[in-house]
């Protein structure tokens, strides 16, 4: 009988996971050395690493939590796979959902059939590869198009920026916020959001008032893991 949970599916996950972890070590490698080279001090080049570790503390949290979501009808070997190299669970959810739709499957449990298994484990992957190919392909030019706008006015070429990153937001928010008007339940993202940037801007304030300069690495992922765990207790009550 098939599982989501089978001993080989761990094996496959692992020996991906392994290659990437061993390119990642590489290429730090690699960095580093030339770091050295030109002349940076290992004092520098430490504190830069230690910033970047201490960034990935809260995306590896939400990561986590999206591991266990996807975890309870998929398994483990898939979701880790997928949110350890490639996937995000804003964009895993709603392709595994949208098959487990068209199926009639439900999500509370292990899918048990092979077939729907790998129906979503196929758009999952596919639909995430129209990324990859507009970067390997289009990336050269698009980056060109912008420091040609930039060239000719730099005003207009930031507002254009924060509105294509905006609209990404929103494109996102949209599931999220999908239940709002369904009682206080649905309104918990408006509430995690809001003290969220309660947080950030908590931060601003101590960085400006007490020249707290070395917060402005962290004030972001303090505001993620704040959010994440104000959800907590959020959700405990209204839902």
């Amino acid at each position: 009988m098939f599982s989501v949970n089978h001993p080989l599916l761990y094996l496959l996950a692992s020996i991906v996971i392994v290659y990437v972890l061993g390119q990642s070590i590489f290429f730090f490698y690699q960095a580093w050395k030339e770091a050295l080279r030109l002349g940076l001090e290992k004092k520098i080049l430490k504190r830069a690493v230690l910033g970047s570790a201490v960034f990935t503390i809260a995306p590896a949290f939400a990561i986590l939590i999206g591991l266990l979501s996807l975890s309870k009808f998929l398994g483990l070997p898939l979701p880790w796979l997928r949110l350890s190299v490639l996937g995000a669970l804003t964009y895993e959810l709603p392709a595994a959902a949208s098959v487990a739709k068209i199926m009639d499957l439900s999500l509370d449990q292990p899918v048990g059939s092979a077939a729907a298994f790998n129906a979503m484990a196929w758009v999952m992957t596919l639909g995430i590869l129209a990324g990859i190919f507009v970067i390997l392909f289009f990336q050269k030019s698009m980056a060109g198009g912008l420091r040609k706008m930039r060239s000719k006015d730099e005003a207009w070429s930031k507002i254009m920026m924060d509105s294509l990153f905006i609209g990404m937001i929103s494109a996102f928010l949209g599931m999220v916020f999908s239940d709002v008007g369904k009682g206080l339940g649905g309104m918990i993202p408006i509430f995690v959001l809001l003290f969220s940037a309660f947080l950030m801007i908590l931060w601003g304030f101590l960085i400006k008032r007490y020249n707290w300069h070395w917060l402005e690495s962290y004030a972001l992922p303090l505001s993620m893991l704040g959010a994440m765990a104000f959800a907590i207790p959020l959700s405990y009550w209204l839902v």
